[in-house]
């Protein structure tokens, strides 16, 4: 985004606003592979709309407060509040896996579930880097953590392209 221009208050906006609803839908993703079927499951879009609709309305707010090659610094209000909402699917996500891991008879879900739980346990790395350092008071990494992500996340869109491609229930 620095370094194209785009670092305007808008396109931060638009950023988090797409990102917000990747972690319901990774969960999504994960019950109905598992054939989970729930009228409440769609509830877990439900805060990613909630802060979308909350964010889109104080748009002037967000702010990338510093540009690297590596990562930028978002100042956004809410932050913690929107790690946590964030996060919980997550790990809700990696709990499914974990769990259909030890209950599924048949090897290929096994296999796919493994590879999946293996992206999302290496893009949860920097999280809890972040948390560690955070810990002892060193913060830069903890305000950088959403650019990072965004980085790591290309090692859970190769976990899911490969799932894709490899799951020939779903392609059937």
């Amino acid at each position: 985004m620095c370094n194209l221009g785009f670092d305007s208050s808008f396109n931060a906006f638009l950023a988090f606003a797409d990102i917000s609803f990747l972690p319901p839908l990774g969960l999504y993703f994960i019950l109905s592979f598992y054939n989970y079927r729930s009228k409440y499951l769609l509830l877990a879009f439900l805060p990613a709309l909630l802060f979308v609709i909350y964010y889109a309305s104080i748009i002037n707010q967000f702010n990338v407060n510093a540009c690297t090659v590596f990562y930028a610094i978002y100042k956004y209000p809410q932050g913690d509040l929107y790690g946590f909402f964030y996060y919980t699917p997550v790990l809700v996500t990696m709990f499914f896996l974990i769990r259909g891991i030890r209950e599924a008879n048949d090897q290929k879900v096994v296999h796919l579930s493994k590879v999946l739980l293996s992206a999302y346990v290496l893009i949860s790395i920097p999280v809890m880097i972040a948390f560690i350092f955070a810990f002892f008071g060193r913060m830069t990494l903890v305000h950088s953590i959403v650019s990072i992500m965004c980085k790591f996340a290309v090692l859970l869109a190769f976990a899911v392209t490969y799932f894709a491609l490899n799951n020939k229930k779903a392609n059937e």
